[in-house]
């Protein structure tokens, strides 16, 4: 059952599906309610955060929260996955994800531990969420395609390509009212409802081309998104107020700007010290310091020789 809505804690994008934006990072959480039970997608920075998401759900409906869904792997949307794993919550929740999540989900590899260090050294608030730390591996993964039955809707879960990161999810909420079925191909281009884009799509700043992205690739990846969202789709980012189709391709286009300008500069010789310099870009250059790096590196080994 659902409680009423109360102020603007958590806004209902739908019948039975809320969203909220949580600082620090803005990150948007996402609770989609069925019959059967709860699926929460994202889990913030923290156990401390992720309690808090778990006590203001528990407070919107007494269904169980059964699913968890990482749209990625990054800390603001995994660390607090724990909380929703045994003994915190029983019976546990099934905690899904990308197949290439786990292996950023643990506390000895030399990239995770330089990052909880430098989270540590951010503070005492920081110092006390990496103190109590615990990561909570996904323990059902997605190579392609999955589904997950919430009993009277389906939380289909595609990876579409890399683009963010190597393993970032597009999720569609299917059932009654959306004109579809839980992974039925030929009803993509019906798809009226509600998808959750995670970091594939920023509404709240510029897309967020860092590290571990893949610049040359991440609009073809939005490219197959938007052949499964129709033009009355309702589409939730990791970051920001939801959008719809159109914003979604505005976005893909300065993407692939970043792509195509790459792609040039490379072509022509200009080292990729000089290529902010001299490149004509959509986004801010500090916005884009890893995109070219990236990018470079996957031309040159892609180069023949």
């Amino acid at each position: 059952m659902i409680a009423p809505m109360t102020g603007d804690a958590w806004h209902e994008a739908g019948e039975g599906v809320f969203r909220k934006r949580f600082d620090p990072c803005d990150v948007t959480v996402t609770a989609v309610v069925g019959s059967d039970g709860v699926a929460v997608v994202d889990t913030r920075c923290s156990l401390a955060e992720a309690r808090e998401v778990k006590e203001q759900i528990r407070r919107l409906t007494a269904a169980p929260i059964r699913w968890v869904v990482n749209t990625h792997a990054h800390f603001d949307h995994t660390w607090g996955n724990a909380e929703f794993a045994a003994p915190r919550l029983v019976p546990a929740a099934r905690i899904w994800a990308h197949e290439s999540v786990a292996a950023k989900l643990d506390r000895d590899d030399p990239a995770v531990a330089a990052f909880l260090d430098r989270l540590t050294a951010e503070g005492p608030e920081w110092a006390a969420k990496v103190a109590e730390l615990e990561l909570a591996p996904p323990t059902e993964t997605v190579r392609r395609l999955a589904t997950i039955d919430l009993g009277d809707r389906w939380l289909e879960l595609r990876f579409l390509g890399r683009g963010h990161t190597e393993g970032d999810l597009w999720i569609r909420i299917l059932g009654p009212g959306t004109g579809t079925g839980a992974g039925r191909e030929e009803d993509v281009g019906a798809f009226t409802g509600i998808a959750l884009a995670g970091d594939l799509v920023e509404q709240s700043g510029p897309p967020a081309l860092g590290p571990d992205s893949f610049p040359l690739e991440w609009a073809a990846t939005l490219e197959r998104a938007l052949e499964l969202t129709g033009e009355g789709a309702l589409v939730i980012p990791g970051h920001g107020e939801p959008v719809d189709a159109g914003f979604i391709r505005e976005q893909l286009a300065a993407i692939d700007s970043v792509a195509r300008e790459i792609r040039s500069l490379h072509a022509a010789g200009v080292t990729a010290a000089d290529a902010l310099a001299e490149g004509n870009w959509p986004f801010p250059a500090e916005v884009l310091r890893d995109a070219v790096v990236r990018g470079y590196a996957a031309l040159e080994e892609a180069a023949p020789g």
